[in-house]
């Protein structure tokens, strides 16, 4: 299929919107910053002595302050979901670019390694600037207490030195610790290594407050390049090396704010006089200007986080599933959420400071307060909990009884929190596509169709489930078959479109039960036709736009993603969503 530009720009041209946007903005700041420093006569003797190393470190600087401001709010988890679920955000195209949010973080993370080793060779080349090029002329405006003193003994011994090697090292394990491969074999390690973000801050704004870089503060009664203001006119005095250069003549605005231009100050080697010395102070610190408002945010966000899951919640029931799957339910008082939203379990006898997020697969309604997740037991995390929670449980399949409430191990959960999976209410058509344990984001929504579907946009979905073990199917079997049934009851039975594909198997299997013929009929051998499968639905709807939501293995999704863009004879737009919490 060829890619139909109106699919690509319902998918991709606000998503490269923003990015050409953000990219544009660095790059402004960059250049910015870049042209202060190398054209503004406050900086002319300090870039004499460090050259352009100065002008790349200050440049670089900018845009880690501008990305370590940004990088902080994908993460405040609960101002999305208030913008997703509150409509707040009218536009769907809008509120659908919060779901790249994760992508946007990782963005601005690559960003702060990338100009992070820019800075630090900047800043290495102004080290031995300052030993090399010192003068005693200006002993305010050096670094270095002599004349080629060692460059490492600045960089252990300063504030600013020290500190840096630390973000530095900081900055280095959450980098290594976030790739695939580690989170993938050992997600503890990330975890926690990410989690020292804290300690970068802290480090940044000590960083920042000690001011080694310094700018002239009296370019009127000192005009850079003006030397020896006390001297008189018949005294020669040669030009320190460091400062033969005369005023660049490269800079548009030699002197801002309607100061009147001097005459040249270096005629025949001999220097004019000026009113007074040279005065500098440390420049500015402007970090915390930048990262203040971001971080406050986010350090609320935790602690209202923190407030609100303080209460444990109530365990009422422990279901062990076929393939190592594992449901739980409970109960929390004042506890409400949407259909396709998801919560972050911590249980302390596991781990006190690991966490990780569950999508619900059965939500509070206004007759019952319960609410559920699936468990897939694949990690040491889920390992653990499934043995505290099944210590007294000898059976495969096992509802545990209310009188053993009290041997339930204590449970705090922190959210709801919004995800693409909200959306497919609000379209008219909608697909939804699992692969396994993928099933879970739509799991919920099916059981709010199960108890009213008039108050929501969607009209007909279709609903496509790829597992590799015929057990799988039996973890939802028994919800399938009740919406199956209404949906015939009531004279609806298109509404949901149900196919569900056994990808590996020897023969013919069926979904054991006579309750589940229903499934059986709908289940097919081998993976989906996608291409087909496409072009059924956008003959079935023509002129229309359809939600495609998809939660499953990343070779699944490239497929879907790529049909979604692609051009179809029916008019038939197809709009496409990740659902991803790695």
């Amino acid at each position: 299929m060829a890619p139909c530009g109106r699919s690509w720009l319902a998918n991709e041209g606000s998503k490269h919107l923003c990015l050409l946007s953000w990219l544009c903005l660095n790059m402004w700041v960059f250049w910015r910053t870049f042209l202060l420093y190398y054209r503004g006569p406050q900086y002319y003797y300090l870039r004499q002595m460090l050259g352009l190393g100065l002008c790349v470190s200050r440049a670089s600087a900018s845009v880690l302050n501008l990305n370590c401001s940004l990088v902080l709010l994908p993460m405040c988890r609960i101002l999305l979901a208030f913008l997703r679920g509150s409509r707040k955000v009218a536009s769907r195209k809008t509120r659908r670019l919060l779901d790249k949010s994760k992508t946007f973080h990782v963005t601005c993370g690559v960003t702060i390694c990338v100009f992070s080793v820019l800075h630090v060779a900047a800043h290495l080349v102004n080290i031995l600037n300052f030993s090399v090029n010192y003068t005693e002329e200006f002993l305010v405006l050096n670094a270095a207490n002599y004349r080629g003193e060692d460059p490492r003994k600045l960089l252990f011994t300063t504030v600013p030195g020290l500190t840096g090697v630390l973000m530095v090292l900081v900055l280095f394990l959450m980098c290594t610790a976030s790739t695939y491969a580690i989170r993938l074999s050992n997600y503890d390690i990330f975890w926690y290594t990410h989690n020292l973000f804290f300690v970068f801050y802290v480090l940044l704004m000590v960083h920042v407050s000690r001011g080694v870089l310094k700018c002239q503060i009296n370019l009127e009664e000192h005009p850079p390049g003006c030397f020896h203001p006390n001297t008189t006119l018949q005294e020669d005095i040669p030009v320190p090396e460091v400062f033969e250069e005369p005023f660049p003549e490269y800079a548009s605005e030699r002197f801002p704010g309607g100061l009147a231009e001097p005459e040249p100050f270096v005629q025949n080697n001999f220097v004019r006089i000026c009113t007074e010395e040279p005065k500098f102070q440390s420049h500015f610190p402007e970090a915390w200007l930048w990262i203040s408002g971001p971080l406050c945010l986010y350090c609320a966000e935790r602690l209202y986080r923190y407030i609100r899951s303080n209460k444990p919640v109530t365990i009422t029931s422990v279901i062990k599933h076929p393939s190592d799957v594992l449901e739980l339910r409970m109960r929390k008082e004042n506890f409400k959420a949407r259909p396709g939203q998801y919560i972050i379990l911590n249980c302390p006898r596991v781990s006190a400071l690991e966490s990780h997020p569950f999508t619900l697969t059965m939500c509070p309604t206004d007759t019952k307060a319960t609410f559920g997740v699936h468990l897939k037991i694949v990690g040491d995390w889920t390992e653990r909990f499934r043995d505290l929670l099944l210590l007294h449980s000898s059976q495969d399949t096992e509802i545990l009884p209310n009188f053993q409430q009290r041997n339930y191990p204590k449970l705090y959960i922190d959210g709801p929190f919004g995800s693409p999976s909200e959306e497919s209410l609000n379209y008219e058509v909608s697909l939804c596509v699992a692969g396994g344990i993928g099933v879970t984001p739509f799991a919920s929504i099916l059981n709010t169709l199960l108890d009213s579907w008039e108050c929501y946009k969607l009209r007909r979905l279709y609903f496509i489930w790829v597992c590799r073990e015929i057990q799988s199917f039996r973890w939802f079997a028994d919800l399938l078959c009740m919406l199956h049934n209404k949906l015939w009851q009531e004279n609806r039975p298109d509404y949901v479109n149900i196919q569900l594909y056994l990808s590996q198997t020897d023969g013919r299997q069926k979904i054991i039960g006579e309750k589940y013929e229903a499934l059986n009929s709908r289940l097919l051998i081998g993976r989906p036709r996608w291409k087909l499968l496409f072009d059924e639905i956008a003959k079935c709807n023509r002129q229309k736009t359809v939600g495609v939501f998809c939660c499953g293995p990343n070779e699944m999704s490239k497929v879907l993603h790529k049909l979604s863009n692609s051009s179809n004879s029916y008019g038939t737009r197809f709009e496409y969503n990740k659902e991803s919490f790695s």
